[in-house]
């Protein structure tokens, strides 16, 4: 187990990172709001709400997701072969049987969450399931059950929950402005026109700035899960067929959101028209063909 995930220690460091980059970036938009406004409490609620949520993301983010996804638990009785191959591999790679979940789509796709590998969980598509053979399937069980062993699923999905709290105070502060325009108030006693175009700027740049959060794992996360997923299984060329075949799938993933694509195996927006300009620019996950390169070299 040791040898094949050694960054685990790398990622607890940036989990704790993320939360406190989390936490000065509320902190910061509280005290701006708070000076805007001309009310100290904003920067005690910013305060408890930025706590409050780092606690709630990290003992329930995988809970979340998981409902995002309207991913339903399984069991060896009603889904014998995956319980099968997740336990072998669990077993191979010296990790905690984690939990089983498949999500209703045709899109063939899986991801791993779960804050620590004692509270670990893989979802996977009932697409993935039909459309694979047991060495592909393998293949993928075994990068998801990497990404648990390097750690990276509790920053990942603790990223799904506090980005879009960020993105939620930053459009409420937004839209009080627009409210108290129409509302005709006039302007705020003891405050003053930088500090109300300051405080606008960091609405519109915090979301942005917490989306490079979720992106502060590289994709180099990726080629590690698949060098670690190939090495428990022993068969590169498995995970490789995979990587093409599900690649290759046009069928539209309707669970994928902005927020999560990073958790899944494969980008889950092919398929679709990206709107987000967002989404273009800051790619979740390495090229199919760099990912196949690295593990059979072509």
């Amino acid at each position: 187990m040791s040898t094949l995930y050694t960054h685990r220690d790398s990622n607890i460091a940036k989990t704790w990172v993320l939360f406190t980059l989390f936490f000065g970036i509320v902190i910061g938009a509280g005290w701006i709001f708070s000076q805007i406004y001309g009310k100290p409490n904003i920067l005690i609620v910013a305060v408890f709400f930025s706590s409050f949520m780092s606690v709630l993301s990290y003992w329930y983010s995988d809970s979340i997701v998981l409902r995002m996804a309207k991913a339903a638990p399984v069991d060896k009785n009603n889904a014998k072969e995956l319980y099968n191959v997740v336990e072998n591999l669990a077993i191979a790679a010296g990790l905690p049987m984690p939990k089983i979940y498949i999500i209703n789509e045709q899109a063939p796709n899986a991801f791993a969450t779960g804050r620590n590998p004692e509270h670990a969980v893989v979802a996977v598509t009932t697409g993935l399931l039909e459309r694979l053979n047991r060495s592909e399937l393998e293949g993928v069980v075994a990068h998801e059950l990497s990404h648990i062993g390097n750690r990276d699923m509790l920053i990942s999905t603790v990223a799904v929950v506090l980005v879009g709290f960020v993105a939620l105070i930053s459009d409420w502060f937004l839209r009080s402005l627009y409210w108290r325009g129409l509302g005709g108030r006039g302007r705020r006693e003891g405050g003053n026109i930088i500090f109300l175009l300051f405080g606008v700027f960091a609405a519109l740049l915090a979301p942005l700035a917490a989306t490079l959060m979720r992106l502060a794992i590289s994709r180099k996360r990726e080629f590690l899960a698949d060098a670690s997923g190939s090495l428990l299984t022993r068969y590169p060329e498995g995970l490789a067929s995979a990587l093409e075949k599900i690649s290759k799938d046009a069928t539209p993933l309707r669970a994928a959101r902005n927020a999560t694509a990073h958790l899944w195996f494969d980008d889950p927006f092919k398929g679709k028209l990206k709107t987000s300009w967002l989404h273009k620019i800051f790619m979740t996950h390495p090229p199919v063909e760099d990912r196949i390169r690295a593990l059979i070299g072509k």
